[in-house]
């Protein structure tokens, strides 16, 4: 059998007022539509009706039979004709497009970005995890992470970042301390071959700059003159510092005896 095409326009509306805030088409049934739609909204797609639909009980929203029409040519242009008719008289309509058969090329404007943006800030999100996720196992391919990394570049370097000049309790992250279980976790993510740097050697115009700028900065000469200068002589114990802990496996010399 091949696809219908016979089908309904259908309207939104609560049950308790007479105002429609979305029209569309359907082959199937409005009610099965109408629940296709509360699916979709619980999914977390976001436009103006999904956002309005999550707002509403179940219950109190319905979806009327407007027009019965037969031919698919004819019901995207039914859709067209009652969602042009309904914005003339008034009616609410959260419809993105004008309607028809698959995307019309909706074109956002800049008030319609803010509002969107408005909508969505502060809103729990849906989260899907593992295969659940619609992206899972996906990768994104190389120029779209150029893409991303040349728009992204310097936009939270100094006061274009939101957390610029905040220091002590105004910093969101103050008093916050990772659990040993992050910790490791992040150790063993970061070691050998997760390492971003792993198997790769600084170039030659590199290494340049990096003693250009730590030129007449105080630099330890070794790891145990670090350990002197930043452990032992501020009174600092770091159970991740070798020389620390052999220091503190040491006995204590004995305090030489006072003459009598």
């Amino acid at each position: 059998m091949g696809k219908p095409t016979d089908g309904v326009i259908y309207g939104v509306r609560l049950r308790t007022e007479y105002d429609y805030r979305y029209i569309g088409l359907t082959t199937k049934s409005a009610h099965v539509r109408l629940r296709q739609h509360f699916k979709e909204a619980g999914a977390g797609r976001k436009t103006p009706f999904y956002d309005w639909l999550r707002k509403q009980n179940r219950d109190d929203v319905i979806a009327d039979v407007l027009d019965w029409v037969c031919g698919l040519d004819r019901l995207g242009r039914a859709e067209i004709d009652w969602i042009a008719y309904l914005r003339r008289e008034g009616q609410p309509l959260l419809n993105l497009a004008d309607g028809g058969l698959g995307p019309i090329g909706v074109v956002w404007t800049a008030e319609m970005r803010e509002a969107a943006r408005i909508r969505s800030t502060g809103r729990p999100g849906v989260s899907r995890f593992g295969e659940e996720n619609p992206f899972y196992g996906g990768t994104h391919s190389a120029p779209q992470r150029a893409k991303w990394s040349a728009e992204r570049k310097g936009t939270y370097q100094g006061e274009a970042n939101p957390n610029y000049g905040k220091f002590g309790p105004e910093h969101p992250g103050f008093g916050r301390v990772m659990s040993e279980e992050s910790r490791r976790r992040l150790s063993e993510m970061r070691t050998g071959a997760g390492n971003p740097n792993y198997g790769r050697t600084a170039s030659a115009e590199t290494r340049a700059k990096m003693s250009a700028v730590r030129k007449g900065r105080p630099m330890p000469s070794s790891r145990r003159s670090a350990h002197t200068r930043h452990h032992t002589n501020k009174g600092v114990f770091k159970q991740s510092c070798t020389y620390c802990v052999e220091d503190q496996a040491k006995p204590s010399d004995p305090k030489p005896e006072a003459d009598s």
